[in-house]
């Protein structure tokens, strides 16, 4: 296609677009060009381009000159009015006007005063199509007068008066600038206490003695007449109470006398301004000044506040030692009450200065220029704002609207003139201004009627250079009335411009963002309007760019030696280039040892002064680069060894062969630092989806410098490459050139494409997207269509944006559909994509499974079958079946008792299920659901089935008790799951004897509902073990067995019961643990004593090796039988301790022990008080370890042993 261009793309109704011009750049509506081409017969009014100032204050001493400038079609004529009339230029001598120019020269030189040319001028240029006029400029001449003659006292006060010293400068034009200084033309000093007003008065907040002088000066500067003015001398006497009263006495013998006291202190008050308010009025874009003098002893200090604001932080500044607060930029936002408060240590006082800001007239929008053609419609726009609201008024050629000729084509509406169907007649300036109190604003603005046929501006067969990948832009400059469009074409075949590598702008220019090879040729511009068309050709040269394919490196040489820095530069064969070394940025030193030859700067004889930067700059007429390194001078040094490391990366990339889908690369390698290079590593990035993301390209062999690479359409590469060797992999080298592939359609389609409903009457179609490398070009959408599987229906598709996911709605509930995902740009479609099926939404299933039947396996298990509900009733994918099953009944216990269903689920279209886990002899009940993805059906009725009877579990416990010598009593729980009907229990027993061999089994049957038995007729002081269990109907359950002893025979039964009695209630036992603890005690004392006085037990050489001490043993007749227990149950008991008869043993919380005393010595207490170490008594070993004999330890032994 061609690319047309419309200025700014504005959309305007017919008849109602503004003729802009369009130069090399973009011109304002303000300018006709005033090109050669165009001056010989294009008309254009008067415009005035160069002025005086509004207010104009001359130097009576020169000549004076009153501008006008002003351009034209043809050359404008100019004349003045002098205070409102006629200025007769030729009637005066003394007055010129310069030759093609409004320029007024009045010789005041030779003859003649200033003040005789006093007044307003206004200067008009016109010609055939208009009048312009200037501002009223009111000349004045500069005015320094001098002081009046006055007799100034000398002043005497006391030591911290307060004091003003009144300037009251002749007023002048303009105003002068006041400063203080002495006879010697020094400024006066000024601080805190002594400072200069905005009036020029100086201001004392309380004088001191060193104020003392009699030349305190006011001089007045002129700058427009360069004249210093200076006021009569001052004098100021400071004297003490005592001076003052002597200088009384000797001039008047007068007793009046001062008080002997000096001023007092005084809290502040204002010098200026008077009383507590005051008020100040400034013009918007004025510096304001606020000014607050206080007198006061001490010095008071100024501080400045607004009232409910905050002053503006980037405009305020504080002058005269925060005595003056100074906005820049005053605008209306700044109005309001300031505040300065004056503080000393007495007090403070306040004064508020109430702040208006007003406006002069400021544009909003002033008038445009306008160049219509015959029969177009426009509009002039005069806005202006200030305070007050300045009027508007209108002037056409110099003369107010209300009394110029009718137009039919204009029409004016307050601050807007309407132009309507205008014609050559309608051409005219016209004259907006806006004024108030404060001033005023005039500006012209022309309508030039034109009826101009297309014209290019540009010369033809422009030759532009651009080095590759770099901007170009084509200039098109054009004039024509109406507007013209542009077009641009390529080669002469006209061949169309993309806008997506091309840009238009509205000066007609045409860029070429990033300028590559291809983009060399010829570029034609053509102009159009209703009246004609013009074209223009240029030429488009692209260059290679200019590389330092060598740079120098950093050196570091040896005092004397020589170091040479080689720079290889590349470059277009059409430029040429300007090698340039500089030296820290500057001109190499004017040395011989300094050398130039083609690459190589050569440096011989090196000092220390010749460390530094060296840079190497390559200039061409298009582009320049330039490359440093740095050259370090050091002591000789031994010849290191040689270093092996990494390669250097590769330099000098180069991009040829450049096609749409592949570019040939090429390198030129680093050092490779003593290691052979074994293969170079290429990565790309894309610029334009990734920036600054790497990925892996290609690698090849460490001999090969060129690589052939495949492209993607419309990526914008560059391309780095890496050297591997044996010690690792260099830093990538400098990115290439970028090389931007053109667009082309999409190769691929997106994958996992998915359609799978989220609601019943939806199908959510998803898929992965492609990313912005796979899209091939700009523009990336996806045609998505979708179509019921098992129907006749046409595809329906939908364009959609790049997103991941469509939703079709209002389909029916879980229906096959064959869908398809195509990725298109706006180049074109990928290939068409294969059809994937997926489904609607699920719904839950209609029907609950049928003919549910229970087959009792055994007591544990049982198998379920049910009839498959119709697949069309599932409405989903079918997951299989529940079974909700529960126990619902105890067979045994015959009361209902619910507990937590459980579930089993059957994967696919199963129709029979195992339940295992049952509890025998229960009864449950179970109903059966289909499941799909949506969830589950409705339940089955529900089947209720028993469980037969099993064995039983083990009873829940078994003690013996009440051991007699002949007899046992055994105590047991029925088992918790009896699974069935208890018919009896088994119990089946056997004696151990000393070796641990068993006896004969005894069996014995017992009763169902005994919970308790005892046997008699057994051997005394014998083991037996028991072996224990219930029975159903069906069989035996798990046994539980245990194990106890019979007591002894009637004598040594009664020998025991007199040692069963707890010995720790005893009296003599009582006194003995006494009787210890003061020993212990005793001896506790005197062996602090000897460790404080730093002596050493007697017992330190007794045997260290006891480390554990063993039990005591007993006397012969001190032993009890206990019940029998393994090597594992061999566990001391604690002091007290019994051994019940029910062969249970409690664990008591051990007594606190006392800490280790003495040096060496390894004494410890047992649990009942008694020293154990080396204090013990005679030991006697166990008679084994893991005594697996029927005797228990005694309560004695398992009281004395030390754990």
């Amino acid at each position: 296609m061609q690319l047309k261009i419309m200025p700014k793309k504005k959309h305007f109704s017919a008849g109602r677009v503004p003729l802009i011009l369009f130069l090399c750049q973009m011109i304002s509506a303000l300018d006709v060009p005033l090109d050669s081409k165009l001056l010989g017969d294009l008309v254009q009014p008067p415009t005035i381009t160069q002025q005086s100032p509004k207010d104009y204050i001359i130097d009576p001493r020169e000549n004076i000159v009153i501008q006008c400038e002003a351009k034209g079609k043809p050359p404008p004529s100019f004349s003045w009015t002098r205070n409102g009339t006629h200025f007769d230029i030729d009637k005066d001598p003394l007055v010129t006007m310069k030759p093609g120019s409004g320029t007024l020269v009045i010789n005041i030189m030779s003859e003649g005063k200033a003040e005789t040319y006093e007044g307003v001028y206004q200067c008009t240029a016109r010609n055939e199509r208009g009048a312009a006029i200037s501002n009223n400029i009111v000349v004045r001449p500069s005015r320094s007068p001098l002081w009046t003659k006055e007799r100034l006292e000398p002043i005497t006060l006391r030591n911290g008066q307060s004091l003003v010293l009144p300037c009251r400068p002749p007023i002048g034009l303009p105003p002068a600038i006041i400063f203080w200084m002495d006879n010697s033309f020094q400024r006066l000093p000024q601080s805190e206490r002594v400072s200069q007003g905005l009036n020029g008065d100086l201001y004392f907040s309380n004088v001191l003695p060193e104020d003392t002088r009699e030349d305190y000066i006011c001089y007045a500067r002129f700058n427009h007449t360069q004249t210093i003015q200076q006021k009569q001398p001052i004098s100021l006497k400071v004297i003490s109470v005592d001076e003052l009263n002597d200088t009384i006495a000797a001039n008047l013998n007068d007793t009046e006398f001062y008080g002997a006291k000096p001023s007092k202190e005084r809290p502040p008050t204002f010098l200026t301004p008077e009383g507590n308010e005051s008020l100040k009025e400034e013009l918007r874009g004025n510096v304001l000044s606020l000014e607050c003098i206080a007198e006061g002893l001490p010095t008071p200090i100024i501080y400045w506040i607004k009232e409910d604001g905050t002053l503006p932080v980037n405009r305020t500044f504080y002058q005269n030692f925060k005595k003056t607060l100074q906005i820049t930029q005053v605008s209306e936002a700044d109005s309001g009450n300031y505040q300065c408060i004056a503080k000393n240590t007495l007090g403070a006082v306040h004064h508020t200065i109430s702040v208006t800001v007003k406006a002069a007239p400021y544009w909003i929008s002033a008038p445009q220029n306008l160049v219509l053609s015959p029969g177009e419609n426009g509009t002039l726009i005069c806005r202006a704002n200030g305070n007050p609201k300045p009027r508007i008024g209108w002037l056409t050629n110099g003369v107010p609207v209300e009394i110029a000729p009718d137009d039919p084509s204009r029409k004016i509406d307050g601050d807007t003139i309407i132009f309507s169907n205008v014609q050559e007649r309608s051409s005219a300036v016209y004259q907006c201004n806006a004024s108030n109190e404060y001033g005023y604003l005039l500006a012209n603005a022309f309508v030039n009627v034109l009826a101009e046929p297309p014209r290019i501006l540009t010369s033809a067969n422009i030759l532009y250079q651009v080095i590759a990948n770099r901007p170009a832009l084509l200039d098109c400059a054009f004039f024509g009335s109406p507007l013209p469009t542009i077009e641009w074409f390529k080669g002469t075949k006209g061949s169309a411009l993309h806008e997506d590598i091309y840009v238009l702008h509205d000066n007609g220019t045409l860029e070429i963002p990033v300028a590559q090879k291809d983009s060399t040729g010829t570029y034609t511009c053509v102009a159009r309007n209703k009246l004609g068309m013009a074209k223009n050709e240029v030429h488009l040269e692209i260059k290679d760019p200019t590389r330092i394919i060598k740079q120098p490196e950093y050196a570091v040489v040896q005092r004397g030696s020589k170091v040479s820095f080689e720079c290889k530069v590349k470059h277009d064969n059409t430029l040429i280039p300007t090698i340039m070394w500089l030296k820290d940025n500057g001109e190499l030193p004017n040395d011989e040892r300094f050398s130039v030859d083609k690459d190589h700067l050569v440096v011989t004889d090196v000092s220390d002064d010749d460390g530094g930067m060296y840079t190497c700059a390559a200039n061409t007429t298009l582009d320049s680069v330039s490359a440093s390194a740095v050259l370090r001078v050091v002591a000789p040094t031994p010849t290191p060894a040689p270093v092996y490391d990494v390669p250097n990366p590769p330099f000098d990339l180069e991009l040829t062969n450049q096609l749409d889908k592949s570019v040939q690369l090429t390198w030129t390698p680093g050092d490779d630092n003593n290691s052979p290079i074994t293969k170079f590593i290429i990565e790309y990035e894309d610029a334009m989806h990734e920036a600054g993301i790497w990925h892996h390209q290609a690698e090849v062999s460490g001999t090969q410098t060129t690589a052939q690479l495949t492209l993607s359409p419309y990526v914008n590469y560059s391309f780095r490459v890496m050297a591997e060797n044996s010690i690792g992999r260099s830093v990538p080298s400098e990115a290439s050139e970028q090389y931007l592939t053109k667009a082309a359609e999409p190769d691929q389609n997106p994958m996992t494409v998915e359609g799978l409903g989220t609601e019943p009457d939806n199908l959510v179609i998803t898929w992965k997207p492609l990313n912005g490398f796979e899209s091939n070009g700009p523009g990336l959408q996806y045609k998505v269509s979708w179509r019921q599987k098992d129907g006749d229906d046409e595809w329906t598709s939908v364009v959609v944006a790049n997103v991941s996911k469509y939703i079709v709605s209002g389909t029916p509930t879980f229906v096959p559909y064959l869908i398809k995902v195509q990725a298109l740009n706006d180049v074109g479609f990928a290939p068409e994509p294969a059809a994937v099926m997926g489904h609607s939404g699920e719904d839950l299933p209609m029907v609950a499974p049928g003919n549910v039947r229970v087959n009792v396996v055994n007591s544990t298990l049982a198998e379920v079958h049910w009839d498959p509900v119709p697949l069309k009733s599932v409405r989903g994918h079918l997951q299989g079946y529940r079974i909700y099953y529960w126990k619902a009944q105890s067979s045994s216990k015959r009361n209902r008792r619910h507990i937590e269903k459980k579930i089993l689920t059957f994967q696919g279209n199963k129709t029979h299920g195992m339940l295992p886990g049952l509890q025998p002899y229960s009864h449950y009940v179970l109903n059966v659901r289909v499941v799909n993805g949506k969830g589950e059906g409705p339940a089955s009725t529900d089947r209720g089935f028993h469980t037969p009877e099993g064995v039983p579990s083990a009873p829940s416990s078994l003690k013996i008790v009440n051991p007699t010598l002949d007899s046992l009593t055994l105590e047991w729980d029925p088992p918790s799951h009896p699974n069935g009907v208890l018919t009896e229990y088994t119990l089946r027993y056997q004696p151990i004897n000393s070796t641990h061999e068993l006896g004969p089994l005894v069996d014995l049957k017992i009763p169902a509902n005994k919970t308790r038995w005892t046997l008699n007729h057994l051997n005394f002081s014998t083991r037996y073990k028991f072996y224990f269990y219930a029975q159903t109907s069906v069989g035996s359950g798990s046994q539980i067995t245990e194990e106890a002893i019979t007591t002894v025979d009637e004598g040594a039964g009664k020998a025991m019961a007199s040692r069963q009695v707890d010995i720790a209630t005893q009296g003599w036992f009582i006194g003995l643990m006494c009787a210890v603890a003061l020993l212990i005690l005793i001896l506790l004392i005197v062996c602090f004593i000897r460790r404080n006085k730093g002596g050493k037990y007697p017992v330190k050489e007794k045997e260290d090796a006891h480390a554990d001490p063993e039990i005591q043993p007993m006397k012969e007749d001190d032993g009890t039988f206990g019940e029998y227990s393994d090597a594992e149950d061999h566990k001391p008991l604690k002091k007290g301790s019994r051994t019940p008869s029910d062969r249970t043993v409690k664990k008591e919380d051990s007594d606190d022990s006392l800490v280790d005393y003495g040096e060496g010595v390894n004494g410890q207490f047992n649990e009942d008080g008694s020293f154990i170490g080396q204090y013990s008594g005679k030991k006697e070993k166990e008679p084994a370890e893991g005594n697996e004999s029927s005797e228990a330890p005694s309560p004695v032994n398992a009281m004395n042993s030390f754990v």
